[in-house]
């Protein structure tokens, strides 16, 4: 019984916030009300308080689930490039730029927060700590996995990095997802390896 209580609570919160994402992709954050998230997860309004008590932690539950189907798609991209840091940073990189464009949610709260409408955005820059912590941790996990080679402080600096860089860069992009994947994964592979990649210099691509 126990089991199925569990479970039948997991379907509701997935449901709920199914709800929240199509809302927030075609309306926005702000103007958002547990009222029309309850009418479109087809729940009372009772029932989604019960669940999240507050608008929210609804918005930390959909960041937290988008992190998550991110990280999961990284690692994937990662493991392509495995044998070289600068490649596989780049292919990481880019991953998740192209889908802050490609993502209805992550677009929708970004041209909204452009024209300071939309406070989602928080949820991605000053409440971050989730966000980087989550993603820091994963990658520095894989990193130590993967490139073993690469000595702590330089692999910490060298991960925090990616993250900050990436993140302010889908929060403000100055050029294509390529672009500014490549020019991040130079940084990133420079920080790991000062003295060149794999004892050799790091090829310059600009």
């Amino acid at each position: 019984m126990t089991r199925f209580r569990e479970s039948v609570r997991s379907l509701l919160r997935e449901q709920v916030l199914d709800a929240a994402y199509r809302l927030v992709a075609a309306e926005g954050w702000n103007g958002l009300r547990m009222t029309s998230i309850a009418r479109a997860a087809g729940i009372s309004r009772q029932t989604l308080y019960n669940e999240f008590g507050a608008k929210e932690a609804i918005g930390d539950a959909l960041v937290q689930r988008e992190l998550e189907g991110f990280l999961i798609g990284i690692e994937r991209e990662l493991d392509a490039h495995r044998g070289e840091l600068e490649a596989a940073a780049a292919a990481g990189v880019g991953y998740t730029l192209q889908q802050t464009v490609d993502n209805p949610l992550i677009k929708s709260v970004l041209v909204a927060a452009r024209g300071g409408e939309d406070d989602l955005l928080a949820y991605l820059t000053t409440r971050t700590e989730p966000v980087f912590g989550t993603a820091m941790a994963m990658l520095d996990a894989y990193a130590i996995e993967a490139w073993p080679e690469v000595d702590e402080e330089s692999r910490g600096l060298a991960v925090e990095t990616v993250v900050r860089l990436t993140v302010s860069h889908i929060v403000q992009p100055v050029a294509s997802p390529a672009e500014t994947a490549a020019r991040i994964a130079r940084i990133t592979a420079r920080i790991a390896y000062p003295g060149g990649v794999r004892g050799g210099p790091v090829p310059d691509r600009t």
